[in-house]
């Protein structure tokens, strides 16, 4: 029986990381490790910084994660990529070019006989209305279709530009640290939805940076599997048990 692996939040590209070309080999790296292993493997968005298709562009670089992806999806390896908040935009080319099933809305899926509810995370449990304004103008179809006739020169500066201002006017670049069960937003979503959906085994998601593995109750554990900045971290169910782990140069340490 092969491995499931879940990982998310690479922000490849990233302006704000000065660190980004041995970071996308050391997750290229990770990829090749588990490629005979892998029954398939699902990326909790934000791998990319800012990822924007146009009908003829697509951002320059990442060209090893790309290659990497494509040579799994190639061994059929399945690659689920879920979409987050820096990587909305995709229009076909990952699917169509890379050979990933992309996902632009949370998912309940049947994994070896095992129920999950995977997302990135973004807005789930979250009050901020000023975030879920951006969130709605960043989905409206037309607001996309507007910022596509921008030229990508333009408008992949806008997009960086942001990104790394977001990051940056955070304490030292990094989210809050873990806020507890009745304050972290993902655990009250999570707590919430089992209200109406017992069946849930494993709720899985990215978005927090910071890692997370909390049983809700006797059946149904949460993740929040970290990032791929600095703590190289991942997820992978073997079909009866999950672990969380770290990467470090060509092992596995739980």
């Amino acid at each position: 029986m092969k491995n499931v692996y879940f990982l998310s939040d690479a922000h490849l590209g990233s302006w704000a990381i000065d660190h980004g070309r041995t970071q996308e080999r050391r997750l290229v790296r990770f990829l090749d490790s588990i490629k005979t292993k892998a029954r398939a493997v699902y990326l909790l968005g934000d791998m990319f910084d800012f990822w924007c298709e146009w009908r003829y562009v697509v951002p320059k670089g990442y060209t090893r994660f790309l290659g990497k992806l494509s040579e799994l999806t190639d061994m059929g390896v399945e690659v689920h990529y879920f979409t987050g908040n820096h990587d909305i935009w995709t229009y076909g080319y990952l699917k169509e070019e890379c050979g990933l099933i992309v996902h632009t809305k949370p998912e309940t899926v049947e994994i070896y006989d095992k129920v999950f509810y995977i997302a990135h995370g973004d807005g789930l449990g979250d009050p901020d209305r000023r975030f879920k304004f951006i969130k709605r103008v960043f989905h409206n179809r037309t607001c996309q279709v507007l910022f596509n006739t921008l030229h990508p020169r333009w408008a992949m500066w806008f997009g960086l530009t942001w990104a790394k201002h977001s990051r940056l006017k955070r304490a030292d670049g990094k989210e809050p640290p873990y806020m507890g069960e009745d304050r972290e937003h993902l655990v009250l979503f999570a707590k919430q939805y089992m209200k109406t959906h017992n069946d849930v085994d494993y709720f899985m998601f990215g978005h927090r940076h910071i890692e997370l593995d909390l049983f809700l109750s006797k059946k149904t554990r949460m993740m929040i599997l970290g990032d791929w900045i600095t703590q190289f971290t991942y997820a992978v169910f073997d079909g009866e048990h999950m672990f969380l782990e770290e990467y470090v140069e060509g092992e596995s340490q739980p």
